[in-house]
């Protein structure tokens, strides 16, 4: 069974090009618009992301809350969780990783970045 990867961004375009090229790694993903969305899903789907890619800038529920949420869940903090954002300070970063975040990658996303840091968490095959 390959890795599942949930990806949360309002933007469809990024959506899109994450799981296209996540998924010619042979990873398996669901995108989410929205954080509500993806909360949803997690609690009637039977099986644990893997890793989740959340965009910081989301309309209702931000990537940061999103993250605690998942964190303070004993059934959902092995979810490896990258942080996604055009932002891209300092500040930023650290707010990512005191929410549980393990890494934080900057829009425009660099395809090569994408999968070494995915790989790099999830280890070099996604079977």
């Amino acid at each position: 069974m390959s890795k599942l990867i949930m990806v949360i961004d309002d933007s469809a375009t990024v959506r899109k090009i994450v799981e296209t090229c996540l998924h010619r790694e042979g990873f398996e993903v669901n995108g989410f618009p929205d954080g509500i969305e993806a909360m949803k899903w997690l609690v009637n789907e039977p099986r644990i992301p893997d890793l989740a890619l959340i965009d910081i800038g989301l309309p209702q529920i931000d990537g940061y809350e999103i993250t605690r949420r998942l964190k303070q869940k004993p059934q959902f903090a092995s979810i490896v969780i990258i942080l996604i954002s055009r932002r891209h300070g300092m500040l930023d970063r650290l707010k990512g990783r005191l929410a549980g975040a393990k890494a934080y990658l900057v829009k425009p996303l660099k395809t090569e970045e994408l999968i070494s840091i995915v790989t790099l968490h999830l280890g070099s095959s996604p079977q």
